[in-house]
């Protein structure tokens, strides 16, 4: 299958990182190139695009797409190494840096990658493909830890039943496949949540973070994000749900904060300035065209916030 993905807010998020020509951006989730091209599209032979991406599918489709672009490069790094690639590339800051969160359609679609319930597949959700995968997880993480994966992660109340009939289910047989965990998943849940949506979706999702890690690289890699920018500098970022929201929503509070001295303190003695501001105080969602044309940009939020010319920590 061809690596296609249609990007998400793309509009809002190209007018919200307000290219400059000779400009220097990250794209640290190229997937398709997509967004990429689209940045890449605004700058002059004097600008330069960096797009990142973990998955080699995605590298290898990102490069082919953004070839014609003499100001792009793609790289084949998770977005949470960001620092250690502007280091090698002898850059000190950039002027503007989008992270877009999530599973690529491509990722989605491609039956063999693992990703959805609606077909079979090897039980894999690996986007780097290396390292542990979801059949891995399911079949030798405890009962305990499965419970707390798919309660935090996935936000299931159905958890620990379905942690308890993973564990029961791989003691006849390993869980291999997409449609052995989705049999599982539909049989540990009560018959009015099979009806009013697909019962596998939350728990998919669970796994599906825990296998690559995606929480604890988002924190590092907004961190390493947000110190990248130089004073003007915007950060664009799109989630996909609330938890990942969540983590984006506080960190930009937390940048834009600026006295921290408790409050009966009759004048700031911290000296602590904001280092950011939000460009947009709410975020940024589809529009009914786009809903319309592309049903996954449904649960999209866009969130951009501009580096202070002068902040501290």
């Amino acid at each position: 299958m061809k690596f296609s993905h249609v990007p998400v807010l793309l509009t809002q998020t190209i007018d919200g990182l307000d290219i400059k020509p000779d400009g220097i951006y990250v794209d640290c989730t190229a997937g398709g190139g997509g967004h990429s091209s689209a940045i890449a599209a605004k700058l002059s032979n004097k600008g330069r695009l960096i797009s990142l991406d973990r998955d080699p599918d995605a590298v290898k489709a990102a490069s082919e797409r953004l070839s014609a672009f003499g100001n792009a490069q793609v790289i084949h790094r998770n977005y949470s190494e960001l620092d250690k690639v502007l280091d090698e590339l002898g850059i000190d800051a950039v002027d503007g840096i989008l992270m877009d969160l999530g599973v690529s359609s491509y990722q989605l679609d491609e039956e063999s990658r693992g990703f959805s319930y609606h077909s079979d597949a090897p039980l894999d959700m690996r986007m780097s493909q290396t390292g542990m995968s979801a059949a891995d997880l399911v079949n030798t993480f405890d009962e305990q830890q499965l419970a707390k994966i798919i309660f935090e992660y996935g936000e299931e109340k159905f958890s620990r039943r379905i942690a308890s009939n993973i564990v029961r289910a791989r003691e006849k047989a390993p869980i291999e496949t997409t449609l052995q965990l989705a049999d599982i998943i539909r049989e540990s849940v009560p018959q009015k949540a099979r009806r009013d949506k697909n019962p596998c979706k939350k728990t998919f999702q669970a796994i599906r973070i825990a296998v690559n890690g995606e929480f604890d690289h988002l924190s590092e890699g907004l961190d390493k994000a947000f110190d990248a920018l130089r004073p003007g500098g915007r950060l664009a970022v799109i989630t996909f749900h609330s938890l990942e929201d969540r983590i984006v929503k506080q960190r930009f509070a937390g940048w834009c904060k600026g006295c921290i001295c408790p409050p009966d303190f009759p004048q700031c003695v911290c000296g602590r300035k904001p280092q950011g501001k939000l460009v947009n105080r709410k975020p940024l969602e589809a529009d009914e065209k786009e809903l319309e044309s592309n049903n996954r940009s449904r649960s999209a939020k866009l969130r951009i916030i501009e580096r202070s010319a002068s902040g501290n920590g």
